[in-house]
């Protein structure tokens, strides 16, 4: 299950995307709305991993180009497979893709002993600081994958990555911006492997289609290297502080039980349930959430925060 538009359409107030609800970013758009799609992307990506590997301060060698996460999650899981891996360890609460993909290759879940394990910091759905992370990845054996997704990293509304760049550099680090700017229908992501695994960078390159992301993709990575894309997503971090604050006392006015949270949405238990007829009615007033059942949540519904006049659409359709 994903949030997002559906056979409807995009809802007018869509509470079930993590999407940065400032966006989209003036300068990743027109990035975007001049890309050249005449021609293709240089096959490699040179200059692009150049640029995304000088932003986060890393060697070049270490960037691998995706299509989106999910792409990502598939490829990596199809390598670790390739490599006689079997077994998978996830948060207690994660995102679907990554027990989908491991599903495919008939991958047993466990909760030690993995070869291939996720980590997600903020988490999802919760968005929360995820517990145990660094007794997760120090009891991973040498051979193991160890990913962290920082999907949600530039939407942290509160606090900080708790691993040291020590840490960082010894697992996969997952990032996907189009989230944190605004521009979800772009599809591009990228990957920083850990220090001295050119056998695993080169198992990856092997497994990806040509050219996993076109023109406009490339454009959305290139811009969010730039200082002034960098400096509309911290004013937009302001913004979404403020109007979670809102959106969350809102809630708790009607009753609802809301979980802690550190970036730009949370979960919440409202104080009916969330039943199939009444989402149907609530999407009929153009007002979409995001059941959080399929993440092992039943009873919870996950919400993007949103601006003022959708928190108050909310209200009125909920009442």
């Amino acid at each position: 299950m994903h949030g997002g538009p559906d056979a409807l359409g995009a809802a007018l107030h869509d509470f079930s995307t993590n999407a940065n609800a400032c966006g989209p970013c003036p300068d990743a758009l027109s990035a975007i709305e001049n890309a050249d799609p005449r021609r293709y992307p240089d096959p490699r990506y040179t200059a692009l991993r150049e640029r995304l590997a000088d932003f986060h301060h890393v060697d070049a060698s270490r960037i691998v180009i995706a299509s989106s996460a999910s792409e990502f999650i598939a490829r990596i899981t199809t390598a670790v497979a390739q490599r006689g891996g079997r077994r998978i360890q996830v948060p207690p609460h994660c995102y679907g893709d990554y027990l989908r993909a491991a599903g495919a290759w008939g991958f047993e879940r466990v909760s030690h002993g993995a070869d291939l394990a996720w980590c997600c910091d903020p988490s999802s759905p919760l968005g929360q600081a995820q517990e145990g992370l660094e007794p997760c990845i120090d009891g991973l054996g040498a051979e193991a994958v160890c990913v962290i997704d920082l999907a949600y990293e530039p939407l942290r509304l509160e606090g900080a990555l708790a691993l040291s760049r020590e840490r960082l550099n010894a697992i996969w680090q997952l990032w996907t911006p189009n989230k944190a700017l605004g521009l979800t229908g772009i599809r591009a992501a990228y990957a920083i492997a850990p220090v001295d695994r050119e056998d695993r960078v080169a198992q990856l390159a092997a497994l990806a289609p040509s050219w996993p992301i076109g023109a406009h993709g490339v454009a959305l990575l290139e811009s969010w290297t730039r200082s002034t894309t960098q400096q509309w997503l911290d004013e937009s971090r302001a913004t979404l502080r403020s109007w979670k604050a809102a959106q969350r006392e809102m809630c708790e006015s009607l009753g609802w039980r809301c979980l802690p949270s550190v970036a730009n949405y949370f979960c919440a238990r409202p104080d009916v349930p969330c039943s199939a007829e009444r989402a149907v009615a609530l999407r009929a007033q153009g007002i979409k959430l995001r059941d959080a059942a399929s993440f092992g949540l039943p009873g919870h519904v996950r919400l993007g925060v949103l601006p003022p006049g959708s928190q108050a659409a909310l209200r009125r359709s909920w009442q």
